[in-house]
């Protein structure tokens, strides 16, 4: 007997609305920002080539832990309500129905994408921290500004890696879509060959435009000013023994 939520509560409701899958999907990433901190702790001494080697290790460290989850919201989206009463429902079926292997479809150009966006996107944003500090003569930049930084760093991670994210999903989805794709290129050939290059494969890349760069800009931002935070307490006197 499948699983059912708690009366009174609709997990499915609240996954559909964008502040559902606001909390659920980067608290499912917070190895991320952990990985980014355990990298970033001496970004300053770092060169252009290992700070884009740091960031694509927390993307690939982040995606190895939650694709399992990403694949379950994937098939959320395109299945009818009434097919899954559950996240824990979804992991039953899929794993009874189409095996355990199919938790993971669609990794491989999951993986080949993350290295660029998490690479370009750390790459990028520390780059232009120490740029400003080389000219504005700041140690440190302004919040506006760490926003403005986390926001170009997004924006040039998420175009580079775009293609790779519509493959992904479009293999994420194969099963219950009716299609069958066998590897990235066939994926990729199928998609250009029916929708076109540009329509095909960077489909709804203007909207991820306006939510990426916001969505990265805030997580830098707030993750910097956090562990200045957590540095000046642990400075306080109150910690010091």
């Amino acid at each position: 007997m499948s699983p059912s939520p708690p009366q009174g509560f609709s997990l499915w409701g609240w996954w559909e609305r964008p502040a559902g899958r606001a909390v659920l999907l980067p608290a499912a990433r917070w190895d991320l920002q952990v990985t980014f901190g355990l990298l970033s702790s001496h970004s300053r001494a770092l060169t252009p080539f290992p700070r884009f080697i740091a960031g694509s290790l927390a993307g690939t460290t982040a995606a190895m832990v939650t694709y399992p989850l990403d694949m379950v919201r994937a098939r959320m989206a395109v299945t009818p309500k009434e097919m899954y009463s559950s996240i824990v429902h979804v992991f039953i079926r899929i794993s009874r129905e189409e095996g355990l292997k199919t938790l993971y479809r669609g990794f491989t150009p999951t993986i080949l994408g993350v290295i660029p966006y998490a690479g370009l996107s750390f790459f990028t944003y520390e780059t232009l921290k120490k740029v400003h500090a080389e000219h504005s003569g700041k140690a440190q930049p302004s919040p506006p500004e760490r926003l403005l930084f986390g926001a170009c760093a997004g924006l040039i991670g998420q175009s580079a890696s775009y293609p790779l994210d519509v493959v992904r999903r479009r293999m994420q989805t194969a099963g219950v879509l009716g299609h069958s794709y066998s590897s990235i290129l066939l994926t990729m050939q199928d998609i250009v060959r029916e929708e076109g290059l540009v329509r095909g494969l960077y489909k709804g890349l203007s909207m991820n435009w306006v939510k990426g760069p916001i969505a990265v800009g805030i997580s830098f931002t707030t993750f910097d000013l956090t562990q200045i935070l957590l540095r000046k307490l642990q400075r306080g006197p109150g910690l010091q023994r």
